[in-house]
């Protein structure tokens, strides 16, 4: 039988500014909301429609992250999807499909500190690409 496969690539717009928290054992966890539009036909013309995707990106490089990226960010993701479930204080049972980030590109030049950010899945011009990997 042949191995599953887990794997997924995206680039898009970060929706809010990143939040950084730790985990009991003290490993940082940055959390990333991310819009990557999807074109799709609407009539004679094309339409781009928004999917958001929750992303976690761990230890120094989730720190990095929190420190470096803000909303409007252009950035690439790739990693694994991971499913989770839990119970909320009422009772309600809850389930999430996130991004476990593995390497995290920057893809777009920061902007001056009074620059409005871009609106997310707006068109950007050139920018300089750079950022980190994170190992595999």
């Amino acid at each position: 039988m042949p191995a599953d496969l887990n794997t997924v690539g995206l680039v898009g717009r970060l929706t809010r500014d990143p939040e950084l928290r730790y985990t009991a054992a003290g490993e940082a966890v940055c959390s990333l909301r991310l819009a990557v539009a999807t074109r799709t036909r609407a009539g004679e013309g094309w339409e781009d429609r928004p999917n958001f995707f929750d992303v976690a990106v761990f230890g120094r490089h989730g720190e990095a992250a929190a420190e470096h990226l803000v909303k409007g960010r252009r950035v690439g993701v790739a990693g694994r999807l991971a499913w989770r479930e839990w119970r909320t204080d009422d009772g309600g049972r809850r389930e999430a499909v996130e991004v476990l980030a593995a390497s995290l590109q920057y893809l777009d030049a920061p902007r001056p500190a009074d620059a409005e950010p871009a609106a997310v899945g707006a068109a950007n011009g050139k920018g300089a690409t750079g950022g980190d990997d994170l190992p595999a």
